[in-house]
C-alpha cells in the first residue's frame, strides 16, 4: 500500500467551509467566513455568582470565546447581569421549561439565548419570546436533542432518526421566520455519533443558517475523548460547523476547550 506524502495530507486538510449567515453575539460573529468559535458551559451554580465568574475567567484564559450558563431559576436569570459585569465575553443562556427565565436572562442582558423546542412550552410561548429577542437584538440557538425530540414526531418516523431530527429543526425554524426573526443559530446533538453527523449534514443542505456542532454525553477518558471528537472532525471535514463545543463528562471544562483546539489546528481551520 502507497504511502500518503505530506502534499497529499496538506491537500486534505484544506477543508472549504459553507458560507452561512452572519449571527452576532455580543462582539463577536458566528457564521459567514468568520472563525470557528469555541464555546463552553460552566458547571457551575449560575446563582452563586463569585464561582462562576471564577471558572469563566479560567476559560477565558484557555481560550474560551463564548460562555453558556443555565438558567434554570429566577436567580440564575438574575444573576446574569453581575456575571456580565465581571467577564469579557459574551454570555448565553440555556433555558430549558420556562420561557419566563429566557424573558428574565433578556431583561438581565444576556447575549444569546439556547432554547430547545421540545420543552419550552409551545409555539405560543415560543413567539413571547422570540418578540422580546427581536426588540433587544438578541439571537436564538434551537438546540434540537435526540433525547428530548417531540413525540409526534417520533411517533411519525418511527422512532429517532435524523429525519425527525431535521423536521423539529426546521419547524422551530419556521416560527421564528414567521416573526421575522433571522438571528439564529441551530444545534442537532445526540449521543449516537452517526445519528449527530447525518442530522446535521441533511440540515446544513436545506439552510443556512450557522451550526453549532458537538455530540452529547460522550463519556469518560479516551473513549470519552474519541467520541468528542470523530463526530465533529466528521462534520468540520464536511464544511459544516461554525461554533463548537467538546462536553466530556468531566469536572475541569478546561479539557473541553484544548481538545476543541487541538481538533481544529488538526485540520487546519481557523477559529477563535
Amino acid at each position: 500500500m502507497e504511502l500518503l506524502k505530506a502534499s497529499d495530507i496538506s491537500e486534505f486538510k484544506k477543508i472549504k467551509r459553507k458560507r452561512t449567515r452572519e449571527v452576532k453575539v455580543g462582539n463577536l460573529i458566528i457564521g459567514g467566513n468568520h472563525p470557528v468559535v469555541v464555546q463552553e458551559m460552566t458547571s457551575t451554580s449560575t446563582a452563586d455568582i463569585d464561582k462562576t465568574v471564577e471558572q469563566i475567567h479560567r476559560l477565558e484564559e484557555h481560550g474560551c470565546k463564548l460562555i453558556r450558563v443555565a438558567v434554570p431559576d429566577t436567580a440564575s436569570a438574575l444573576a446574569v447581569r453581575h456575571i456580565k459585569e465581571q467577564i469579557s465575553i459574551p454570555v448565553v443562556a440555556d433555558i430549558h421549561f420556562n420561557y419566563r427565565l429566557a424573558l428574565l436572562a433578556i431583561e438581565n442582558g444576556i447575549d444569546k439565548l439556547r432554547i430547545n423546542p421540545g420543552n419550552i412550552g409551545g409555539p405560543k410561548k415560543m413567539s413571547i419570546v422570540v418578540s422580546a429577542a427581536k426588540e433587544r437584538g438578541i439571537p436564538i440557538r434551537i438546540g434540537v436533542n435526540s433525547g428530548s425530540l417531540e413525540k409526534n414526531i417520533i411517533k411519525k418516523y418511527n422512532g429517532i432518526t435524523a429525519e425527525g431530527m431535521v423536521e423539529s429543526a426546521l419547524h422551530e425554524i419556521s416560527l421564528l421566520e414567521k416573526q421575522n426573526f433571522y438571528d439564529t443559530v441551530i444545534s442537532l446533538k445526540s449521543s449516537d455519533i452517526d445519528l449527530t453527523v447525518e442530522s446535521n449534514k441533511a440540515l446544513s443542505a436545506k439552510v443556512d443558517y450557522p451550526i453549532h456542532i458537538g455530540v452529547t454525553e460522550t463519556g469518560y477518558g479516551e473513549e470519552g475523548m474519541i467520541r468528542s471528537v470523530v463526530g465533529p472532525g466528521i462534520l468540520l471535514l464536511n464544511g459544516i460547523g461554525d461554533t463548537i463545543r467538546i462536553s466530556l463528562m468531566d469536572p475541569d471544562r478546561i479539557k473541553n476547550i484544548r481538545l476543541c483546539h487541538k481538533l481544529l489546528e488538526e485540520l487546519n481551520i481557523l477559529h477563535i
